[in-house]
């Protein structure tokens, strides 16, 4: 079987490797020169996610896995093409098609009649069949959500239950052939293509309405004097429970993005549940001042560019919005990140911090890394305060310093 990734990012190459794993002689499409003369030369491009260090140079060898930048090389003599690339939000929180589109007219021409198409982008509900469908007009066209996280990508697709749904009964059934054959987890059929679409906006949204839900506690919380994190670990408990954590906001592809897909200005919760997560940066500036008695003219070092520990993946990271709520409130503000280049910082628009560690007023812990985990404080000149925006430190031992510690519901 021949089958034709397209689009060779954190979940693509995974991709591509699992069903070169399971025998299927696989192409990379991807319109990155460098992410594709790495595939050609045989290396991992992507060295963090476990399980594809060894994978990828020995599927090379033998013939089941390479990477063109060519579209009709790519998808000519494919079975099987499967688009993963990403739909993100505008600056009016529309949904962006621009690097979907480019993709399915790039690939369109050079598809075979009868090829099975399958998308795994998120989507929102009646892309599948009203965008891409009618750009394919001989094709099976099914959608099945991609449910992985950068990471553990291998390992959730051999754990979670693969969706599927196409635009008719025959896709339907040649899509979960496919994916019963390349994948390990159960494959589970929904009605249509619809149907899997929504079922990943709802998956999603879940979780940021969750995270919300869990914000709004912290600040009633931090009102009334009580230790969230405590409450919410009692709460959990119960097995009707499920609250999540408290932070700074959501970051990363999915979880800021998906709801907006489901038009969340119809729907109140949706709608205040953005608001509220995206307002979370902001409250913890405030805290953070309230115990300096202001921030003008304080040196801030926010500690993680990523949106999550261990993981280099910056798209909407909560420390975007930390930055400017520190600006906002007259500090001086720079980011540290190990897994980052300082050219790295710079090119997302923001300030390294020259050295470190840096003399500092305060500390913002943003993404606790694992390189941050033996950090010691008393290496920062005029350390007063620490931010701990993600509950990653013991308070006691901050304040053992003689430090303010910070928190979000703590």
């Amino acid at each position: 079987m021949n089958v034709c990734v397209i689009g060779m990012g954190k979940i693509g190459i995974p991709l591509a490797v699992q069903f070169a794993s399971k025998g299927a002689r696989v192409t990379g499409y991807d319109i990155d020169a460098a992410r594709v003369a790495d595939l050609h030369a045989h290396r991992n491009p992507l060295p963090a996610e476990p399980g594809l260090e060894e994978a990828i140079p020995r599927l090379a060898a033998l013939g089941l896995l390479r990477a063109t930048s060519d579209p009709c090389a790519a998808a000519a003599a494919a079975d099987v093409v499967v688009f993963i690339v990403p739909v993100d939000i505008d600056i009016a929180h529309k949904p962006d098609f621009t690097l979907l589109d480019a993709a399915v007219d790039a690939i369109s021409p050079h598809i075979r009649g009868g090829t099975l198409v399958l998308v795994e982008t998120t989507v929102p509900v009646g892309t599948t069949r009203r965008r891409i469908g009618p750009r394919l007009p001989h094709a099976a066209v099914a959608f099945s959500p991609e449910r992985v996280s950068s990471g553990s990508v291998l390992r959730d697709l051999a754990t979670y239950p693969k969706i599927v749904g196409g635009i008719d009964a025959g896709s339907t059934e040649r899509a979960r052939a496919f994916y019963a054959a390349m994948l390990d987890a159960p494959v589970l059929v929904v009605r249509d293509a619809e149907t899997a679409e929504f079922s990943k906006l709802a998956e999603t949204t879940y979780r940021d309405v969750n995270i919300a839900l869990a914000n709004e506690f912290a600040r009633i919380a931090d009102a009334a004097g009580v230790d969230a994190l405590e409450a919410i670990a009692a709460a959990n408990t119960q097995p009707y429970s499920h609250i999540h954590r408290p932070g700074p906001g959501v970051g990363g592809h999915c979880i800021p993005v998906y709801p907006y897909f489901l038009d969340p200005a119809e729907t109140g919760l949706i709608a205040g549940a953005r608001r509220t997560n995206d307002a979370m940066a902001a409250y913890a500036v405030a805290r953070l001042a309230g115990v300096l008695g202001g921030l003008d003219g304080a040196v801030c070092v926010v500690l993680g560019l990523a949106y999550r520990a261990g993981v280099k993946e910056s798209r909407h990271s909560s420390t975007f919005g930390l930055v400017d709520a520190l600006a906002a409130a007259g500090a001086t503000a720079c980011v540290h990140d190990p897994l980052y280049s300082a050219d790295e910082i710079r090119a997302e628009g923001l300030t390294p911090a020259p050295a470190f560690p840096v003399p500092a007023d305060a500390l913002v812990v943003q993404a606790w890394h694992a390189q941050y985990h033996d950090l010691d404080f008393r290496q920062f000149a005029g350390l007063r305060a620490v931010l701990d925006t993600r509950s990653a430190l013991d308070p006691a031992a901050v304040r053992s310093l003689g430090l303010h510690y910070v928190g979000i519901g703590r």
